[in-house]
């Protein structure tokens, strides 16, 4: 549903998308994650229709962003990470306006605008005027602006900026739901935990190139991943340490506060069998916490904080 093919995109010297290519299924959530200027936000605004490449193409739902934009337009739904209000306009009127923009007539618009409305619970403020809208609220508001003509692709850039605990959790789910109605959405933020609870798969990109692509797990995979495991005991803990020391694959084995913590740099089944070995050699393991690498853990591995 998604497709950047060899995407460039240069502004002088600066190459904002240098040769970006994935694909993304249907009913699949994509994160795009990168540091500011790693040129996230250009490459969506090609998708869009909303700028031009240098070189290469972008499709959705298999037409061309550059050769086909009408139809790209009718297929997706684009929130931007800002988005302008309009004075002396209720929430009803805004999505009305939209939707009418997008060639909805009579009872199908009402519909729809009825429909988006109930879906981000904004039904109870159809009449109040957006310029008094609460920062998550308006953040629903310009998704469903997004959504109003039934796009199969949405793109959403930076969507819980901003928001409190509450209001991302609400946006979250309401992602999952749109993303199990089968339509395949693609989203930037630099909230990574969420975006590793939500995204099937995710991309980094920095500088303009894109560094890894996959699932967290996938990703992992390709890198040379060190593991952080705390051990709690009963009693000798410096014993415990010592004889970590002289196991081969254990690094860093210490003593810390009454637990013990090593690293490595190996798989779960080795593990598994140091902490079966532990047992039989006497340890008395009270708990055992292995720390999996996480998609904050993966970008930092990934990225080296350029700015361009």
């Amino acid at each position: 549903m998604i497709e950047l093919r060899s995407l460039h995109r240069y502004f002088g010297q600066t190459r904002a998308v240098d040769d970006v290519s994935f694909s993304v299924d249907k009913g699949k959530v994509f994160g795009y994650i990168g540091p500011n200027g790693a040129g996230k936000t250009t490459s969506m605004r090609i998708l869009a229709t909303l700028d031009l490449p240098s070189r290469g193409d972008a499709f959705v739902d298999g037409f061309s962003a550059v050769n086909d934009p009408d139809r790209v337009r009718r297929r997706l739904g684009f929130m931007p990470d800002y988005f302008g209000t309009y004075p002396d306009v209720n929430v009803r009127e805004y999505l009305d306006f939209f939707a009418r923009a997008y060639g909805l007539m009579g009872a199908a618009r009402r519909q729809s605008v009825g429909r988006i409305m109930g879906f981000t619970k904004l039904d109870g403020l159809a009449n109040k005027p957006i310029d008094g809208l609460s920062k998550g609220m308006k953040q629903r508001l310009c998704l469903g602006r997004a959504m109003v003509h039934d796009p199969a692709v949405m793109i959403l850039d930076e969507p819980a900026a901003g928001l409190d605990p509450r209001a991302r959790i609400q946006l979250r789910e309401m992602i999952r739901e749109l993303a199990s109605m089968g339509k395949t959405l693609l989203i930037s933020s630099h909230i990574l935990t969420e975006l590793a609870e939500m995204c099937d798969t995710v991309g980094i990109i920095e500088q303009g190139k894109l560094l890894a692509m996959g699932s967290v797990a996938e990703i992992r995979k390709g890198l040379a991943a060190r593991h952080q495991v705390r051990v709690s005991v009963l009693e000798k803990a410096d014993d415990l340490a010592q004889w970590l020391a002289s196991r081969e694959g254990v690094e860093l084995p210490r003593q810390e506060n009454g637990d013990v913590w090593w690293e490595h740099s190996r798989d779960q089944h080795f593990e598994a069998d140091l902490l079966r070995d532990m047992i039989g050699a006497g340890f008395r393991v009270s708990a055992y916490t292995a720390h999996a690498i996480s998609l904050e853990d993966v970008f930092m591995q990934v990225t080296e904080g350029h700015v361009q």
